[in-house]
């Protein structure tokens, strides 16, 4: 085999602009829609323009900006439809990658997801003593949600399939910050009782998984998914 030339360092500023922007558009920080310029975001990096014009280009592969012109870019925004269809293979993902855990995680694994969500139910129970609308019941549903986020990636790792896994990351970069505003919305007037419900079907899904019961596992995970996505869209779609 021919000698490949040695690479001088592992991380670039292109790797290390194209993590920062996908994060800053997967927490919300960057909103969906909104225009930005490699030079707006060269300056907020502290870096030159090169690595940022790299980033973005696989961020638009990625279809997660979309070129607006030759150094300009907008945030990607989906319509009904083209989201409907989005959430269908998230949807088939997720189901997959449960009954593969069911199917293949280890015992360690299995315990990570346990540990997880008994952090999550104790954060449950503080929240019953929580008035509704204070900063701490917002606090709190942040932290059980980063929580049930961590137990899908628990999952998703335990399937044991690195293009899965892929797929799925892919999956979340569309809609981490949708979901978390949708799952605030709802708890608005609600108090606990939405995440009580939602820390229930995760708990099933463990179970099913802990059993080794790959068909049960993936009938829960999409059926959770596919209740989390419609009330999602309908709720982004509402005006």
């Amino acid at each position: 085999m021919a000698q490949l030339p040695q690479l001088s360092s592992p991380v670039t500023l292109g790797d290390q602009a194209y993590a920062a922007i996908r994060e800053a558009i997967i927490t919300g920080t960057l909103k969906r829609g909104e225009k930005v310029t490699e030079r707006g975001l060269a300056e907020s990096l502290s870096i030159s323009a090169t690595p940022v014009r790299e980033a973005l280009r696989r961020l638009e592969q990625d279809r997660l900006v979309e070129r607006t012109g030759p150094r300009s870019v907008r945030i990607a925004q989906f319509g009904k439809e083209e989201l409907r269809e989005f959430t269908m293979i998230e949807d088939a993902l997720r189901a997959l990658a449960a009954r593969l855990a069911a199917e293949k995680s280890t015992a360690a694994q299995r315990r990570e997801m346990s540990e997880c969500l008994d952090t999550a139910d104790a954060l449950r129970g503080e929240m019953r003593g929580v008035d509704p609308g204070t900063d701490r019941e917002r606090d709190l549903v942040l932290e059980i949600l980063a929580l049930m986020r961590h137990f899908h990636a628990l999952v998703d790792q335990a399937s044991g399939n690195a293009t899965l896994v892929q797929m799925l990351c892919t999956v979340d970069a569309f809609d981490s910050d949708e979901r978390r505003s949708s799952v605030l919305s709802e708890v608005r007037g609600e108090h606990w009782r939405v995440l009580d419900e939602r820390y229930r079907q995760h708990r099933a899904i463990y179970d099913a998984i802990a059993a080794g019961n790959g068909e049960r596992a993936e009938e829960l995970m999409r059926s959770h998914s596919h209740s989390s996505n419609v009330s999602r869209i309908a709720r982004r779609f509402a005006d």
